[in-house]
């Protein structure tokens, strides 16, 4: 008799590619299969110890088991303020231009959920991370995709993504309010320099849209490649926010912290709805999450250099294994073409097929949106021996479709 009641929102969400890929994967666990995971971009390495320690010592404490306050404890808003400082040369007025989060993922939801009207449209480069389009979706928005091109060393090609937002604004009615940008990109790895902001914000001026900007994968980067800010423009706090999180730099992806910076009317309603919806982080988690940005920052290359060292012999593993792939710059991903003889599966069926067979679990491309088919994403989240064993694997796995061709 409850049928016919039904979920607008929930409606408006697809089926999670993702966990077919999840549910099969403990599927074949189950059946005793040694599964080699490389889908999910969850560090396998110890939060730093100091981190930890800072953690237990202000968890003794009594004081520090009551209601937390929601937009962050103002030692780590100014931590926040100074890592910007530091960093790109930023000045941040710690209580109105920085809000701390439940990770960035719980940030994005509340952020579109404060700031979007019923059908407000955002644009969001395809693939993406998928609460950068969900978050607008399930807020009662609208969102407007283009593919985002990039060479084959995971560059942007910034003329061709300025040419496909100038179309997205003519061609669109209501004209966007919102545009969306992730760099080093989730899940392609691409990444952009410091004159693709200044463009961005000079558009976002003139065409008058906020712009939001993750670099979640900002510390995580390779070959002297330095992640630019949008905060860096001059006149960018105009129009402009950006997201952080502590998740990869610091191991500490369970920990959820995570902040926002930059447009005092943006982040004054993330910290207005943060207030009516949640109490903050533990407040321990918030004074060690202080700590990880005030202290020695040795512990963050240390982690670089993990997934910079597991690049080189996952590429050099997995290319003599028959599956070409190149470099990137940035993240702890490796964007990676279906290889050609198994082109004609897709991405989720060869996913799929991969893990049945190879016991070797990555993510769909077509998870992250329609211009992510044809390809998957591999997390560096394995170590060399498990790399090494899942290139011998993937090696057997190919040469099925190699005889195909012949016969």
């Amino acid at each position: 008799m409850f049928d016919e009641i039904k979920f607008d929102r929930m409606e408006r969400l697809p089926k999670y590619v993702f966990a077919e890929v999840n549910e099969l994967k403990m599927k074949e666990r189950r059946a005793g299969a040694d599964v080699i995971d490389f889908s999910m971009g969850n560090p396998d390495g110890d939060t730093p110890l100091h981190i930890r320690e800072k953690l237990v010592e202000s968890a003794k404490k009594t004081k520090t088991h009551g209601y937390s306050t929601s937009k962050g404890i103002p030692k780590l808003l100014q931590a926040i303020a100074d890592w910007y400082k530091r960093r790109y040369g930023v000045d941040l007025d710690p209580q109105t231009e920085c809000v701390a989060t439940m990770g960035s993922k719980e940030g994005y939801a509340h952020l579109a959920y404060a700031i979007t009207n019923p059908g407000d449209v955002a644009v969001v480069p395809d693939p993406t991370y998928p609460i950068h389009s969900y978050a607008f979706i399930l807020a009662g928005g609208n969102v407007v995709k283009f593919g985002l091109a990039f060479d084959e060393d995971y560059k942007v090609d910034e003329d061709k993504f300025f040419e496909d937002l100038e179309r997205v604004f003519k061609e669109n009615s209501p004209r966007p309010k919102f545009v969306l940008v992730n760099f080093p990109h989730n899940p392609t790895t691409a990444t952009v320099t410091q004159e693709f902001y200044v463009r961005l914000v000079e558009m976002a001026k003139r065409e008058r849209f906020y712009v939001i900007s993750d670099i979640a994968y900002g510390d995580i980067t390779f070959g002297g490649y330095v992640t630019p800010s949008i905060m860096s423009v001059p006149g960018a706090k105009d129009v402009a926010v950006e997201s952080f999180t502590l998740s990869k730099s610091y191991n500490m992806a369970g920990w959820r912290v995570g902040f926002f910076v930059g447009n005092k009317k943006l982040i004054g309603a993330l910290q207005k709805i943060k207030s009516w919806l949640d109490y903050g982080m533990f407040t321990p988690i918030q004074v060690a999450a202080t700590i990880a940005l005030n202290g020695d920052q040795q512990c963050v290359k240390d982690i670089t250099d993990k997934y910079d060292h597991r690049q080189d012999v996952l590429l050099d593993a997995f290319n003599k294994a028959g599956w070409p792939m190149r470099r990137n710059q940035a993240s702890m991903f490796v964007w990676a073409k279906i290889p050609e003889c198994a082109a004609h599966l897709g991405s989720l069926e060869f996913s799929k097929k991969l893990l049945r067979e190879a016991h070797v679990a990555v993510a769909p491309g077509i998870g992250f949106g329609e211009y992510g088919e044809g390809y998957v994403r591999i997390a560096l989240i394995e170590n060399d021996k498990r790399i090494r064993q899942a290139a011998k694997n993937i090696k057997v796995f190919l040469k099925q479709f190699e005889e195909s061709k012949d016969k």
